[in-house]
Order: C-alpha cells, then sequence, then structure tokens
C-alpha cells in the first residue's frame, strides 16, 4: 500500500457528521467510528500528546491510510457503522458473531382473515410481533399449541374467492373461513383470544372463555361446552408454565455482562421480557475482546444487537450507561416508532434481574473454560504438525448418490463449541450430473467456503477423506489470499487416521485422547450435516411433480388440474378433452400434459 500523508488528508476532512474508516498497511480496516465532526474526531487521534488509551495509541500506530462517509443525520450514522462492522470485523471494534435475526410470532391482524405465523423480518405493515423468541424451541412449541387449541387458520392460502377446505379442517384444526363456514365477528374473537394469550392477559382470557363455556351450558349445547372446559383447562395448565417475572415491568431488554480480568466483557447475557413474561435469553462468549472502557464496550454491543432485525424493548437494563448515551436512545427509539430508555437500576426487581443476567454471564465463563482447552489444541499442534494452535476448525465433507444430487457441507467449531451460524451448504456446480468425481466435488467445496466466509476462516481446516481429498483441498487453499493459519489435514476412517502435507506416514486416532475425539467428533458431524442435506435435496427431487415440467403450466394452473381431478393419478387416467375443460388448459396444452405424464408413468423417481 502507497504511503499517505495523513495529515494533508486530515486536513481536507469536512467539519461534518459521519463514519470513518482506519486501515492498516495491507488494506485491512483496523476500526469503524462514528463523530459529529469527523475534522476534529479523526484529528484527536493523531495530534501529539492525545488523550488515547493504550489500546487506541496501539491502533493508530498501525493506520496507514483512512476514509470516511458523511452522513445526512446521526441515525444514518448509527446504521452505517453498524454494518461496516458487522460487513469487516474490524479487530478494535467490540465484535460477536451473531448473523442470524431472531424469529417472531406475527398476528396479521392487517388481514381481513389474520393468522399466525414465524418470521425473522419486522415490517412496518400493521401486524402485531411478539418476540424476539431466543432459543426458537419455546416459540414453536407455543405456536403448535395455538394451533391445537385455538380456532385461527393455519394456511396462507388467499381467500378472496371460496374454495374446498383442507383436511385441516376435518382434523378440527382449521374454521375454515374458506368456505365460509366461520364468520367474520366469530373468527375475529378467535384471533382476540390468540392475542390475549400472546400477550400473557391470562385473566381477561380465562373470564372470556369460561362466560361461553357457561353460556354454552345454559342453552344446553353440553358437548360444546365440555369442549371449551377440556380448552380452559390446557389453558391454564400452558399459562402456569409461562415464565411470569412481574407484569408491571412490561417490555425490557435485560443486559448483564461478567469478565475474568476486570478489563473488557468477556461474556454477555441477554433476557428479554415482553409484558412481564421471560420469553427467552441469549449469551455471547467474547474471549479475546480487545480491552477497553466499560461505557464503549456497552456502546459498541448496543449499536451492533440492535441493528439486527429486532424491535427494541420500552427499556433496557444495564449495569452503567454506554458512552453517547443519549444519541444510543435516540436511535432505538427511532427503530421502535416509539420511546426507548437505557436504565441503570440500583435497587428492586430490575436491579434483581441485572443480577441474575450477571450470574449467567460468569457462570457462561466458567463453563466455556472447561470446554475443549489450551492442551487439546496445543496436541492437536504438535500431533500434526500444525504451523499454531487453532483457535478455530472448519470441516468439510460431500455427499452424492452414484453422482446425483451432488452436495458439500462445511461445519465450524470454535471456543469449545459447534458455531451454527459458520455452517454452509454447497449445490456442486463443478461435476456434472451423473458423473463421480470426489475431489474435484471437495476442491469446490473448499473453494466456495472459504471464499464465502471471508475474515471467518477457519485457522484450521479438516477434511473428510484421504490422501486424495486432501490434495483436491490444498488446490482451493492455494487459491486464497492467504492460507488457514494452523493448516489443513484430513480424516479418514476405517481405520480412523488423520493424513498432513507434513508427513507420508498418516496418524492414528483411535486412542481416545481429547484431541482425536475432537476430530472425530468433527468428522462425524460434518457428515451429518451433508448427508442431512443431500436427503432433502433427493427427496424434494423424489417428490416434485411431473408437472413442473410442462412448459406453460405453473403454480396456478397446477393447483386447478389438482382441484379438480384429485390426484395426479386421476389426471393421468383422464382424457385429453377432460383435462382441456379445465379453466386455462386448452387442448394443445392437454395433450403436452398427456404426453409427459404417459412418459412419467414407468420411471422410478
Amino acid at each position: 500500500m502507497p504511503e499517505i500523508d495523513l495529515k494533508v488528508k486530515l486536513s481536507r476532512v469536512p467539519r461534518q457528521q459521519g463514519v470513518y474508516i482506519f486501515r492498516d498497511e495491507k488494506d485491512k480496516v483496523l476500526y469503524v467510528g462514528k463523530a459529529k465532526s469527523l475534522r476534529d474526531r479523526l484529528r484527536s487521534y493523531f495530534q501529539r500528546g492525545a488523550a488515547l488509551d493504550e489500546r487506541k495509541q496501539g491502533m493508530v500506530r498501525r493506520v496507514r491510510d483512512f476514509s470516511y462517509i458523511v452522513t445526512d443525520s446521526e441515525l444514518e450514522a448509527f446504521a452505517l457503522e453498524a454494518n461496516l462492522i458487522k460487513e469487516h470485523r474490524p479487530p478494535f471494534n467490540v465484535i460477536f458473531r451473531d448473523d442470524k435475526n431472531y424469529p417472531y410470532l406475527k398476528l396479521t391482524v392487517n388481514e381481513e382473515w389474520p393468522r399466525l405465523e414465524v418470521t425473522r423480518r419486522i415490517l412496518s405493515d400493521g401486524a402485531l410481533y411478539y418476540g424476539p423468541f431466543v432459543p426458537a424451541g419455546a416459540m414453536w412449541e407455543t405456536l403448535a399449541f395455538i394451533r391445537r387449541h385455538f380456532n385461527i387458520r393455519p394456511c396462507r392460502y388467499r381467500l378472496d374467492k371460496k374454495m374446498r377446505p383442507c383436511i385441516q379442517r376435518q382434523m378440527g384444526r382449521c374454521p375454515a373461513p374458506c368456505d365460509g363456514s366461520i364468520s367474520k365477528e366469530q373468527y375475529a374473537k378467535a384471533v382476540e383470544e390468540v392475542r390475549l394469550f400472546l400477550e400473557g392477559d391470562k385473566k381477561k382470557l380465562l373470564k372470556e372463555l369460561e362466560g361461553t363455556m357457561y353460556r354454552l351450558a345454559a342453552e344446553q349445547l353440553y358437548e360444546d361446552a365440555a369442549r371449551l372446559r377440556d380448552r380452559i383447562e390446557a389453558l391454564k395448565r400452558a399459562l402456569e408454565q409461562q415464565k411470569v417475572i412481574s407484569p408491571e415491568l412490561g417490555d425490557i431488554d435485560v443486559i448483564g455482562h461478567a469478565s475474568e480480568d476486570g478489563m473488557a466483557p468477556q461474556a454477555v447475557q441477554v433476557f428479554f421480557i415482553r409484558k412481564g413474561l421471560m420469553i427467552g435469553s441469549k449469551d455471547f462468549y467474547l474471549p479475546n475482546q480487545a480491552p477497553m472502557p466499560l461505557e464503549e464496550f456497552l456502546a459498541g454491543f448496543l449499536e451492533q444487537f440492535y441493528s439486527k432485525e429486532i424491535i427494541p424493548p420500552d427499556e433496557v437494563l444495564l449495569r452503567k450507561k454506554p458512552q453517547d448515551a443519549a444519541s444510543i436512545e435516540a436511535w432505538l427509539s427511532a427503530r421502535r416508532r416509539g420511546k426507548v430508555i437505557i436504565r441503570v437500576p440500583a435497587r428492586g426487581k430490575k436491579n434483581d434481574l441485572l443480577k441474575m443476567a450477571e450470574r449467567n454471564a460468569a457462570e457462561l465463563i466458567r463453563a466455556r473454560k472447561a470446554a475443549p482447552g489450551e492442551k487439546t489444541l496445543e496436541s492437536l499442534k504438535e500431533r500434526f504438525y500444525l504451523r499454531k494452535a487453532p483457535e478455530s476448525i472448519g470441516a468439510f465433507d460431500i455427499s452424492t448418490t452414484f453422482g446425483a444430487q451432488p452436495v458439500g457441507g462445511f461445519i465450524y467449531w470454535a471456543g469449545g463449541e459447534f458455531r451454527k451460524e459458520f455452517y454452509r451448504h454447497v449445490k456442486i456446480k463443478s461435476v456434472p450430473a451423473g458423473k463421480m468425481d470426489d475431489y474435484r466435488m471437495m476442491e469446490e467445496t473448499v473453494s466456495r467456503v472459504l471464499a464465502d466466509l471471508g475474515a471467518d476462516r477457519p485457522e484450521l481446516v479438516v477434511i473428510d477423506g484421504g490422501k486424495g481429498q486432501l490434495e483436491a483441498a490444498m488446490r482451493a487453499v492455494y487459491t486464497l489470499p492467504e492460507p488457514p493459519p494452523a493448516g489443513v489435514i484430513a480424516v479418514a476412517k476405517d481405520p480412523d487416521r488423520v493424513f498432513t502435507t507434513a508427513s507420508e506416514l498418516p496418524v492414528n486416532i483411535e486412542d481416545g485422547s481429547p484431541s482425536s475425539l475432537l476430530l472425530r467428533r468433527m468428522r462425524d458431524e460434518v457428515h451429518r450435516f451433508a448427508i442431512g442435506f443431500h436427503k432433502r435435496l433427493r427427496g424434494k427431487n423424489l417428490l416434485s411433480s411431473p408437472l413442473e415440467s410442462v412448459k406453460g403450466i405453473g403454480r396456478q394452473r397446477r393447483l386447478a388440474l389438482l382441484k379438480r381431478f384429485g390426484s395426479l393419478e386421476a389426471i393421468r387416467e383422464a382424457k385429453a378433452e377432460e383435462i382441456s375443460r379445465v379453466e386455462g388448459i386448452g387442448m394443445e396444452l392437454a395433450q403436452v400434459i398427456k404426453s409427459t405424464l404417459d412418459k412419467k408413468e414407468n420411471v422410478l423417481e
């Protein structure tokens, strides 16, 4: 990178708000920050006698260039800064890996016939969103319970005209608004019951249901009353299991942190409380965080955490106010479309919750320290001639059935656990369908995944296979700007052994040592992951309708055909004249359909 006169460049920086980026001699991003006056902030780093902490002094010594982007507003600067940090993962910013958006339950009260669905995107569409649910298990249980006990439709069909109800109606899982079996008033009441359940308003919900039950009994509709009685009992049990913290707390996020060395937090625990109910929690382990003031760390954490698809709550509880707290509150309020306050509680229930989050963060550090530790990773280095003890490991495998639906799989391990946000599937493109070339498949999988991961590439690459697969992986690695810092090895089975590029002889790993068990566990996990994807693709291919291959037959016409004849077999047996009478299908298209289905009849798919 050519030498740049930073003083001259600084003199040209405008006194406007925006985002700035520091880069090193290799043009790698070191730090991303924002400022109300770009010139004043940037000059503050390079002035003699600048009051910088040790971390920032070390950063400035590495800076060889900077760039900046002027923004129209402070809120725009917040969003841009968060996106750039997520993209470049600069070593001097607060970094945590959590690329997935959290799931919400969405009640589509903005539709004529509302439904409940899972979503990870928050839209300003008038629907009601409940969440986030982290982990997602409780959300799926809640959704299943509602579909069993509340009378709203589970489908996504457009209901602008009547249609025959599906099997869900026969199972008693849908009131069938599609054929007019329920009035809009009755349906609206069922939707209101779902809303009350999701918001934890059990008193009002149970009161209304019990009133309906007594009315049905008075009208001598005893069977209906008995069914409602059973439903009320199920609801009571479900409501009792909800983690009620305190109804008056409303919507709050509790963010506790812990550190072993008293410097930057090494673990963060977030509790999600909505309507006084604990609906989920999320922890973050940050073992290699650069030392920095706590206020700066909390500001960076909040910016990254709430830049995701997430609705901020009314209150965020912290042990200390973050740097630039007023601006962060304004940014969160804009994202929520309502006021958000950052509080530092000193007593009461909120302080108790914060202490509980801090205890959980400390426990996370303790548990991670007990995971496969430095000795295991050092053992990997010594046994398999690695360049360094790896802090992260990625494993590759491929799966195919005689060349059909070839796929690659990749899994990632770091900090004592599998990191599923970095798992990848690959549909093989370089090998023609029906051909078998394991080495080319492995080379393509390794090349594409490592290119996609960018700065998150693992330090050690593990290949499921033998010498041939290892050589194929090395061909892919040679195309990278920098090879994996620890190296590349291959783990074979029957017998379990490891091939390396540093020795002609394989290393046996059937000894049961921690390092051997870790590699075998990774090989088994990536094999499970790859073969699972292959089976799903193969199953999808087997179950696909032959009608999909007919030019001119889209989803609407395919549904019309199935609705008219009831099954694919019935269409196959029908005459072309009968098929042509279906709306949108003429004689010419009917003959193409018949010809296609006749060809498919004796094919085992």
